[in-house]
């Protein structure tokens, strides 16, 4: 079973690419954590967001495995504690299809995005930069692996 995140953005700062490798790394072989990155479209002036976003929505959809279980990450999706994130990824296991997390680009993933998800889970009901997420998500995921293991990382 793989965990791959699909995020829209490329290029991304030092910080970002040594934060989520660190935690991608932490992860055992029979749990890879891989990330896909789509291209933003660019946004000139007066920009048409509704085609940009369906541009960009079809190049995730793309990268997700026809039978992956998709999780879309949305400030309206439902929020998981650590506990209940660390439970998701047990049921995953089990089930052992890959997981495709959907992270959209500045204006969030198109309505096919959302419809092709299994999930919607909220981070946070603030606003996080899109780089940021990505470490978030890698760690949140590295810290619910703990607790299924009884790791000592997790020491809620």
């Amino acid at each position: 079973m793989r965990l791959r995140l699909i995020c829209v953005g490329q290029k991304m700062p030092d910080w970002v690419s040594t934060g989520f490798g660190d935690y991608a790394r932490r992860m055992p072989p029979e749990l890879p954590v891989e990330l896909v990155e789509i291209p933003v479209a660019h946004r000139g002036k007066n920009p048409d967001i509704p085609r940009l976003m369906q541009r960009e929505s079809d190049a995730i959809l793309a990268a997700t495995g026809a039978k992956d279980r998709v999780i879309a990450l949305e400030v309206g999706g439902r929020p998981w504690s650590t506990e209940k994130l660390a439970a998701q990824l047990e049921n995953w296991q089990q089930d052992g299809r890959d997981v495709s997390f959907l992270v959209g680009g500045p204006d969030g993933l198109a309505d096919d995005c959302r419809k092709r998800a299994d999930q919607q889970w909220s981070l946070s009901p603030l606003t996080l930069p899109h780089p940021l997420v990505r470490i978030v998500l890698a760690e949140q995921l590295y810290r619910a692996w703990s607790i299924t293991r009884n790791h000592p990382y997790h020491r809620a």
